[in-house]
């Protein structure tokens, strides 16, 4: 799959699995999308990346170009290359179907990123329960420095607008197209990705 465009179709998941240097491009087809996106070790899935550890060791909220992002146990697990929309949130949890039904006043609440994330990670046994706080790419929350407030507005992100993240550990990833109408300014559209792989980069280079 390296090099090839995935698409992630509106309100579901998909995941790939990465190898230590292999870089992973997220691609906002449309424009105001968002991709929740959670990642595991694959040597032990109990080592997940962390927000917290994340947000603490950049030292802001808002993570772009440079920074790295840290699992629960303080381990690089990817580092950020290229932003080419500059906001992004990893605060909020992925929406789910308790959120919508106590939100969004919805009688039977759909799955949300929460269950597409499960069901997407199933076949390495994550649950609903192991689905941590994502790093909500394209997602624009803002803050209110005096009340604390805090508001989803629509993505600043445009058409063809991308991140591209390098894996620091072999990874097993997920991410999802926002099924929040939130995040989406209310019109539910595609993700893409696409995986470089590290081992065809180098087999391409002379020497």
């Amino acid at each position: 799959m390296s090099g090839e465009v995935v698409r992630i179709p509106p309100c579901s998941a998909r995941a790939v699995v990465l190898e230590a240097g292999d870089e992973l491009v997220v691609i906002d087809p449309e424009g105001e999308q968002v991709s929740d996106l959670v990642a595991f070790n694959r040597a032990d899935m109990a080592e997940y990346l962390s927000s917290g550890r994340s947000i603490d060791y950049a030292s802001r909220l808002f993570l772009t170009t440079g920074d790295v992002l840290y699992s629960n146990r303080s381990q690089p697990m990817f580092t950020l290359l290229e932003d080419t929309c500059g906001r992004h949130d990893f605060t909020l949890t992925p929406c789910s179907k308790e959120m919508f039904e106590k939100l969004y006043g919805e009688e039977e609440g759909r799955p949300g990123c929460e269950g597409n994330l499960a069901m997407a990670l199933e076949p390495w046994g994550i649950t609903r329960d192991r689905v941590p706080i994502a790093f909500n790419i394209f997602m624009h929350v803002a803050v209110d420095g005096e009340s604390g407030e805090i508001r989803v507005l629509p993505p600043k992100s445009r058409p063809g607008a991308h991140l591209r993240l390098r894996a620091e550990m072999p990874l097993v990833v997920a991410m999802t197209s926002c099924s929040a109408g939130q995040s989406n300014n209310f019109r539910y559209k595609p993700i893409d990705f696409r995986v470089e792989r590290a081992r065809t980069a180098s087999a391409a280079r002379p020497g």
